[in-house]
């Protein structure tokens, strides 16, 4: 004969029925402290936000990040038992990062709403990489003072001397001079236009017969090569030039929103 009280009977299949309504929401929640809820949630947004700042996602870190929200609520039940929420310091703190928050995502929705295409950074590459062809000029000099001082040198190089060490010695230009005189790969306008002028007149390996005069001193240059300027293929530069894009359209975005708010205040660039 079976013992179990009528009572008991009746009362079994709620409870068990409350059990399993409740199972779903135990499963949402990564742990219970002092007797309060700790969502799961906590911990995708806190792994979130670790992508956002370009970490890597693994395992060692989702496991950090889950120690660290049952941690903060740890901390936050103790401050708030101290009353702390209720400081003015608090609340201040609370309303810049409100702020902080809503201004994020204001910008992410707006560049989720106007994504950059392909077709867009490639004409963007196009444009940069027309500016950026031609001839490029590979060139040695020595910076000095004075013209005499440049005439004495370019004596000594037709005598026999090395146009290096003579830059190493004697170049105003310290960075080059060091390397001998070295300016590497540059296009002409990279230079001011007395230097450039008198460089594109030179042949390989040509030294200039007469000093030549900038608001720097006065130069000796020997043309070492030409090629003509290299770009890097689109697929490699895709990435960075769509950020670039993206950066140009908030920087129009937020002058934008500042030119239509109404307000009396007087900004700095005003």
């Amino acid at each position: 004969m079976n013992k179990t009280p009528v009572a008991w009977r009746a009362v079994a299949p709620v409870a068990l029925a409350a059990a399993l309504l409740a199972a779903p929401a135990l499963a949402q929640n990564l742990a219970v402290v002092n007797g309060k809820p700790v969502p799961k949630a906590r911990v995708d947004a806190l792994l979130k936000q670790a992508q956002r700042a370009g970490q890597p996602m693994s395992p060692e870190l989702e496991a950090q990040a889950r120690d660290q929200v049952v941690l903060r609520e740890i901390f936050v039940q103790e401050a708030e038992r101290r009353g702390l929420a209720q400081r003015p310091a608090y609340r201040e703190q609370m309303e810049l990062a409100r702020q902080g928050v809503l201004i994020r995502e204001l910008f992410e929705d707006q560049r989720a709403k106007n994504p950059v295409t392909d077709a867009q950074a490639q004409a963007e590459y196009d444009k940069i990489k027309a500016s950026n062809s031609g001839q490029e000029y590979r060139a040695r000099h020595i910076l000095v003072e004075t013209e005499d001082e440049a005439k004495k040198l370019i004596a000594q190089v037709k005598g026999g001397a090395s146009f290096e060490e003579l830059a190493k010695q004697h170049s105003k230009d310290t960075g080059s001079g060091a390397n001998g005189g070295d300016l590497d790969f540059a296009k002409p306008d990279a230079y001011v236009p007395e230097f450039s002028s008198a460089m594109k007149a030179l042949a390989k390996g040509q030294m200039t017969d007469a000093p030549v005069k900038s608001n720097f001193g006065w130069h000796i240059i020997r043309l070492e090569d030409t090629r003509e300027a290299s770009f890097p293929p689109f697929a490699e530069v895709k990435d960075q030039i769509k950020q670039r894009i993206e950066q140009q359209r908030m920087q129009g975005f937020q002058e934008e929103l500042r030119a239509k708010a109404r307000t009396d205040y007087k900004f700095g660039s005003e």
